[in-house]
């Protein structure tokens, strides 16, 4: 029998590498159904609720970056653009599930169970904007870019052997899928089959960096396949795509059949941070026009009205409550009493050694005056 000769052809294994990674979509710009399999089982109030968490989290984006420019909040990552990829896939999670957000995934965060105050206290440094209450499932969110995978990673483990259906979810952008937490992460939750689902929210730049210069992969999803877990692309800018998504890949994990990688499809439409970036020294305006055709909040305004569930007036009602909910935690961070150089010492140690005792005497006199 003739022996079988193999041959190597790079540009054939490359091809197969790319394949199968297209980009699932329920409605288009127009909020016109394009895939009805897609279409969550959503009630009509359920449908209203998402919105209404959407239009919520645009305003506290307009008003974080008018008070981080009055100087009354600190660090903060715009969001607006990423509301169905950031919301609409929270929607799909429980309250027992454990949310490792990034810095950019504050409104999760809030929707999670963290007060909105403290939101605001943890923008301005405060140690009170970590101080979680006993029964949020979450942790504050992740400076480190990509670290928060590596948390979920072992918060997936801990869930899979208290045999819990419960998971662990947690984002990162574009750049994060880059560091080396994020491959170690779902390497390692795909070992172990642990629940989690992890996000990549691609929106199309790390600060100033493009993602084609980030990676050769065609998309980001395909990450996957070297872990040896599921990877799928989907919409960000559809709030029905990625919640369905989101879905059935949390009912994926809970059933103890490990990780999920969801790449959301998304664009952030002001700087990466309010500190210093200046997203119109690297994006035009046409590329910035392109992406503000498929506004979430556009997209998914039009689909609920002409299901007759919005109107203008009732969005207008939800910006105003919105408004004095913002007004009110502004108010009641601001209560919080300002911290003290003696209580950074005093929280630097359990047992303090004799020269921190001397200067917290010190500045508790400075203080005292």
């Amino acid at each position: 029998m003739a022996e079988k000769k193999l041959t190597i052809d790079f540009e054939a294994l490359l091809k197969d590498i790319n394949a199968d990674f297209p980009v699932y979509q329920a409605l288009d710009e127009d909020g016109k159904v394009v895939n009805k399999n897609l279409i969550p089982d959503l009630s009509d109030e359920e449908l209203v609720e998402l919105m209404t968490s959407m239009v919520w989290s645009r305003v506290l984006d307009q008003r974080s970056t008018a008070l981080n420019r009055q100087g009354r909040l600190g660090f903060f990552a715009p969001t607006a653009g990423q509301e169905a990829s950031q919301l609409a896939s929270h929607f799909a999670f429980e309250k027992e599930d454990v949310l490792l957000p990034g810095y950019r995934d504050v409104p999760q965060l809030i929707k999670h169970g963290l007060p909105l105050a403290e939101a605001f206290l943890w923008s301005r440094g405060h140690v009170a904007g970590n101080n979680y209450a006993a029964d949020l499932q979450a942790l504050p969110p992740q400076i480190i870019i990509g670290a928060q995978y590596v948390q979920a990673a072992g918060v997936a483990l801990a869930l899979k052997k208290r045999n819990s259906k419960n998971v662990v979810f947690t984002y990162t952008g574009d750049g994060g899928s880059s560091q080396g937490d994020f491959y170690e992460a779902i390497n390692f939750a795909g070992s172990y089959h642990a629940n989690a689902v992890f996000y990549i929210q691609n929106n199309g730049f790390a600060i100033s960096t493009p993602r084609e210069k980030q990676s050769a992969a065609k998309t980001l999803a395909q990450k996957s396949v070297a872990a040896g877990i599921p990877g799928i692309q989907v919409d960000g800018m559809d709030p029905l795509a990625v919640y369905y998504v989101s879905k059935k890949a949390r009912e994926w994990a809970a059933n103890g059949n490990g990780p999920v990688l969801i790449e959301t499809l998304t664009y952030r439409y002001g700087p990466h941070t309010l500190s210093g970036d200046d997203p119109t020294r690297y994006r035009t305006k046409e590329l910035d026009n392109e992406w503000t055709k498929k506004d979430p909040l556009v997209r998914f305004r039009k689909y609920l009205t002409e299901k007759g569930l919005w109107s203008e007036e009732k969005e207008e009602q939800v910006i105003e409550a919105t408004k004095e909910e913002i007004k009110q935690a502004v108010t009641d961070a601001d209560r919080v009493p300002k911290q003290k150089v003696s209580d950074f010492l005093k929280n630097m140690y359990e047992v303090q050694p004799q020269n921190i005792k001397e200067q917290i005497e010190f500045y508790e006199a400075k203080e005292s005056k």
